[in-house]
C-alpha cells in the first residue's frame, strides 16, 4: 500500500524513503546543475544527505551542487499534521554562485536561526543592502513556479489533496498568496499589518529611520516591510502564520494588493 504519511514512510526500507523523498526536489533544479536523478555528481558522488528516524514524524533532505559546497543548494524540512497531512517547516534554495551573508551565525560562531534568536546586525543590513529579505543567506533562484507544483505531485503521490506550509517571515506569506496559498492562521495578522503600514498607520510612523531596517520607504514593498517586521516593528515576533495549498486551486487572496518586490 503506498504510505500516507511521513511516519509511515519512515518505517520503509531505506532505498525506497529515499526515492519517495527525493520526489520533493524540483527536477528543474537537478536540471540546472546537472545532477543526476541518483542524486550524484559525475564522478558518482552522493550530494544528498537524508535525515530521518524510524518511528519519527518527520525529514530533512539537504541537497548540495558540488560535494565541497558550503551551503546546500536545497534544503528542506518536512512533518506530518495531528492528521497525517504534509507540512513544511522550511524550504530553502540558494543560488550558490552568489555571496554569502552571515546573517545565520554570530561573529562568535552562535548559531542565530536565521535571525529568529539571535541577529548579526551588521551581516543582515549589507544582505538587505544588497537586495536579500530576511534570512537569506545567498540570494534565492526564484524557484517557486517550479516547486509549488512539485510540492503537489508530491502531496498527491501520498494520497492527499492539500498541503501546509510555514511562512518564516512576512515577505514569505506574501509570495505563496501568489502562488494560491490560504491561510489556516494569520490572516488577520497580515491584514493588520498591512493596514499598520498605511500612511499614518502605526506601524508607517516608526519607519523613521532609527534603525537601517526601518526606512520611510519600507511601506512601499514586500522587501521593506519584511526587514521592518523583522525589526520588530509591530512589536511582537511574526509568529503563529501558517498556509496550506489545495491542489489545484488558487485562493485568491491578496493582504497586500499592487504589491512590488
Amino acid at each position: 500500500m503506498t504510505p500516507r504519511s511521513i511516519a509511515a514512510i519512515n518505517q520503509l526500507p531505506e532505498s525506497q524513503k529515499r526515492e519517495i523523498y527525493s520526489r520533493f526536489i524540483p527536477p528543474q533544479l537537478l536540471e540546472q546543475f546537472d545532477i543526476t536523478a541518483s542524486l550524484e555528481d559525475a564522478q558518482a558522488r552522493s550530494l544528498a544527505e537524508f535525515r530521518y528516524r524510524e518511528g519519527s514524524t518527520d525529514f530533512v533532505i539537504e541537497l548540495k551542487h558540488e560535494v565541497e559546497a558550503e551551503d546546500p543548494l536545497f534544503f528542506a524540512h518536512l512533518t506530518d499534521t495531528m492528521n497525517g497531512q504534509i507540512h513544511v517547516l522550511l524550504y530553502i534554495v540558494n543560488d550558490p554562485s552568489s555571496e554569502r551573508y552571515d546573517v545565520d551565525r554570530m561573529p562568535d560562531g552562535r548559531r542565530t536561526q536565521f535571525g529568529l534568536e539571535l541577529r548579526n546586525l551588521e551581516a543582515e543590513e549589507a544582505a538587505m543592502l544588497a537586495g536579500l529579505a530576511p534570512g537569506q543567506i545567498r540570494r534565492g533562484l526564484r524557484s517557486l513556479a517550479h516547486a509549488v507544483p512539485t510540492f503537489e505531485a508530491f502531496t498527491a503521490s501520498l494520497g492527499h489533496s492539500v498541503f501546509f506550509i510555514e511562512p518564516m517571515f512576512y515577505h514569505n506569506a506574501v509570495i505563496f498568496e501568489q502562488y494560491g496559498f490560504a491561510y489556516l492562521k494569520g490572516r488577520r495578522r497580515m491584514e493588520e499589518l498591512h493596514r499598520g503600514f498605511q500612511p499614518g498607520g502605526p506601524l508607517a510612523v516608526k519607519l523613521d529611520g532609527s534603525t537601517p531596517f526601518r526606512r520611510a520607504s519600507s511601506a512601499d514593498s514586500i522587501l521593506g516591510r519584511s526587514w521592518a517586521v523583522h525589526d520588530g516593528i509591530g512589536d511582537e515576533p511574526y509568529t503563529g502564520v501558517t498556509m496550506y495549498k489545495r491542489l489545484g486551486k488558487n485562493a485568491g487572496i491578496n493582504t497586500f494588493p499592487d504589491s512590488v518586490w
